[in-house]
């Protein structure tokens, strides 16, 4: 074979290589863009025409145009919100520089501002809420798992006590979470509100049986040859769990934790509504009772955006545990 040829052949296989690249690029792009655009944009078009064929007796059903407008006139209310509040501080500041100039020994004091909870303030309420019951459940719910995952009497000690409470309704906790927050919580200084720690409380006491029960299957699953091998290196308890047993269960450990997560999220909205926490919970409760011809719209915002926090909470759990999972390659979905 010449040179001619040989370099003829090369250049062949190069752009066959470089279609190949450009076709599974392509591929790429349908699968993780095409795709989900495609079932967003049908999912909107069914919402519209459904949306345009529903009367309420406070008005039409808000359609996707009115939700972005509703959204667009929270964000407004927020910025409007925001600057009162810079105009507050700004006029104390003033009147405290004139009392200092006067007297400069002057007892000097800067109020809070007071105004209502913009809708963005309710959001970030409500992710601390349910950041606030998630941990506590997961320090309770993965060292549980893993005790009950190893001892088969605890296994069986425990485990009628989890099947019994599992399928308790937050709705049926939070009477009884709000009458032991208000009877062991007493200060004049209160670090936190009393109705955010039964909205936290609440969602601990639902969103911690997802992980308990796949915490204990991932630990009663592990291979059997990895369980002799530490025996015959006797390892100790603590290193056993560090190096065996956590490894091990870490694919259902974080099943277990991405359902824990999404079931607080879901409870939280409830417990809101009731304890009047000031998050998105209070948020739809209130603009229900309002009963405004713009109330629907905004509980249609607040129903968006809880969906879309909670696919962003979804996603977020899932990198966690591609990161901390040893099986880089495993599919995670």
């Amino acid at each position: 074979m010449n040179t001619a040829n040989f370099r003829s052949e090369i250049s062949q296989r190069l752009q066959q290589l470089s279609l190949v690249s450009l076709l599974k690029g392509l591929r790429r792009t349908v699968k993780n863009l095409v795709l989900p655009l495609t079932g967003i944009v049908i999912f909107l078009f069914i919402w519209h025409i459904a949306a345009s064929n529903i009367i309420t007796s406070l008005g039409q059903f808000p359609g996707p145009s009115d939700v972005w407008q509703q959204s667009n006139q929270l964000i407004a209310e927020h910025s409007n919100e925001r600057q009162k509040a810079e105009a507050f501080y700004t006029r104390q500041e003033v009147r405290n520089a004139k009392k200092l100039a006067k007297n400069p020994d002057a007892d000097i004091k800067i109020r809070p501002y007071t105004g209502k909870a913009t809708y963005l303030d309710q959001i970030f309420t409500s992710l601390y809420t349910v950041m606030f019951g998630f941990l506590v459940a997961t320090f309770i719910a993965i060292p549980l798992g893993i005790l009950c995952g190893l001892s088969e009497n605890a296994y069986r000690a425990i485990n009628p006590i989890i099947q019994t409470f599992k399928p308790v309704s937050p709705l049926a906790w939070l009477p009884l979470v709000t009458m032991v927050v208000s009877a062991l919580y007493v200060s004049d200084d209160p670090m936190f509100e009393k109705a955010f720690l039964t909205s936290g409380f609440t969602v601990a006491l639902c969103c911690l049986w997802p992980t308990v029960v796949n915490t204990i299957v991932g630990v009663a699953s592990i291979d059997r040859d990895l369980i002799d091998v530490s025996r015959v290196l006797r390892l100790s308890s603590p290193v056993y769990i560090k190096t065996i047993v956590i490894p091990s269960a870490i694919p259902l450990i974080f099943t277990g934790l991405r359902l824990s997560l999404a079931t607080g999220w879901m409870v939280l909205i409830a417990a809101e509504m009731l304890a009047q926490n000031p998050g998105l919970g209070k948020f739809i409760w209130d603009e229900f009772q309002n009963g405004s011809s713009s109330s629907l719209g905004r509980i249609m915002v607040a129903v968006v955006t809880i969906g879309i926090i909670g696919f962003i909470l979804d996603q977020l759990m899932l990198a966690l545990q591609k990161r901390v999972s040893w099986d880089k390659q495993a599919i995670l979905r």
